[in-house]
C-alpha cells in the first residue's frame, strides 16, 4: 500500500510542484499574479463548488469546527511551550508557532484532498472548512504575532473579511442547504475552473518555493519540522479517536493535520521583517520531507473506515 500511494498520489504532487520550479527558475514566474489567481479564481470556485455538492451535515460542520479548534489549541500550546522552554526571543517566538501552527492547507491540502479522495464533494467539503479556518487563524493570529503583537487588530480583521474563501464557503453551503438548482450558465464555468486546482495551485507553489536559499543550519528548523509533519498528525489522530468520527471526514481530518508548514508563514515573516529565512527554510524543509510523512498518513487514513 506504501509504495501504491507513493506513486499513484504523492510523487504526481511533487511532480507538478518540480514543474513549477523550473519554470520559475527559467522563466521568472510572475508570482503576485500566480497567488492571486489562485486566491481569488480557483480556491474560491473549488471550495463553493465543493460545499455546494456535498452531503456534509450541520452536525459534521460542528464536529470538524471543533476538532479545528483543540487542533490549533493543542499545536498552540506545544509550539509556545517548546519556544520558551529554548529561550527564544518574542520574534522568533512568533516565527516558530507560525511554523508550527500554519500550515498549506490550500494550494497543496485541497489536490493532496482531490487525488486521494478522488473529488469525493464530502471529502473537499471537510478540506474546505479546514482551509477556511486556517486562513483565519493565518491572517489574524498569525499576522499579529509576527509583528510582535503591535499589528491593528481592526485592520486584519478587515482584510480577513475581503478574503473570496469564507464567502464561497458560505454561499455554498447556503444553496446546498436550500436545495438550489444553480444555472448551467454558472455550473460549467466554475467546474472548469476547479478541475485546474491541481496543476496550477501545485504549479504555483513550486515557484514560490524555488524561491528560498537552501540553507539548513539552524537547529530550530528542523525542531519545527518535526512538530509541524510529526506532532501535528499525531494530535489529528488523538482527536479523531477522541471524538469518535469515522470514514471519509476522519480520513480527511487525518491528512489535513499533516500538510506543511504553509508557504504564508514565509510570507508573512519577510512582509514584516521577523525571521524571514527561518521561514522560508521551514517551508522548504517540511515540504520536501512531507513525501515520506503523508505516505504514511495517507496509509494509516485508510484504516480509518
Amino acid at each position: 500500500m506504501f509504495g501504491t500511494i507513493l506513486l499513484d498520489v504523492v510523487l504526481p504532487i511533487f511532480v507538478l510542484i518540480g514543474f513549477g520550479c523550473i519554470m520559475q527558475y527559467f522563466f521568472r514566474l510572475d508570482l503576485y499574479t500566480l497567488a492571486k489567481i489562485n486566491f481569488y479564481y480557483i480556491t474560491p470556485a473549488v471550495v463553493f463548488t465543493g460545499l455546494y455538492n456535498s452531503e456534509i451535515s450541520l452536525m459534521l460542520m460542528g464536529e470538524v469546527s471543533l476538532f479545528y479548534a483543540l487542533y490549533i489549541a493543542i499545536l498552540y500550546i506545544i509550539s509556545t511551550t517548546v519556544a520558551r522552554s529554548l529561550k527564544y526571543s518574542p520574534g522568533m517566538r512568533g516565527a516558530f508557532t507560525n511554523s508550527v501552527m500554519l500550515d498549506n492547507s490550500g494550494n497543496y491540502g485541497l489536490p493532496i484532498n482531490q487525488l486521494v479522495f478522488k473529488g469525493d464533494p464530502l471529502a473537499i467539503s471537510v478540506q474546505a472548512l479546514i482551509m477556511t479556518f486556517q486562513s483565519f487563524v493565518t491572517f489574524t493570529y498569525g499576522t499579529f504575532v509576527v509583528q510582535n503583537g503591535k499589528a491593528n487588530t481592526r485592520k486584519i480583521l478587515i482584510n480577513f473579511l475581503k478574503m473570496p474563501v469564507p464567502y464561497a464557503l458560505a454561499l455554498g453551503l447556503l444553496l446546498n442547504l436550500l436545495h438550489s438548482p444553480l444555472p448551467n450558465l454558472l455550473a460549467e464555468p466554475l467546474n472548469y475552473i476547479s478541475q485546474s486546482m491541481v496543476a496550477v495551485a501545485l504549479l504555483t507553489l513550486g515557484a514560490q518555493i524555488v524561491q528560498y536559499p537552501f540553507r539548513l543550519r539552524r537547529t530550530a528548523v528542523y525542531i519545527s519540522m518535526v512538530l509541524r509533519l510529526i506532532a501535528g498528525p499525531m494530535v489529528g489522530f488523538m482527536l479523531v479517536l477522541l471524538l469518535g468520527l469515522k470514514g471519509i471526514p476522519a480520513q480527511a481530518l487525518l491528512i489535513a493535520s499533516g500538510m506543511p508548514t504553509g508557504v504564508n508563514t514565509s510570507i508573512l515573516a519577510e512582509e514584516y521583517k521577523n525571521e524571514p529565512d527561518f521561514a522560508a527554510q521551514t517551508v522548504l524543509l517540511s515540504t520536501i520531507m512531507n513525501v515520506i510523512t503523508m505516505t504514511l498518513l495517507i496509509s494509516v487514513s485508510r484504516h480509518l473506515v
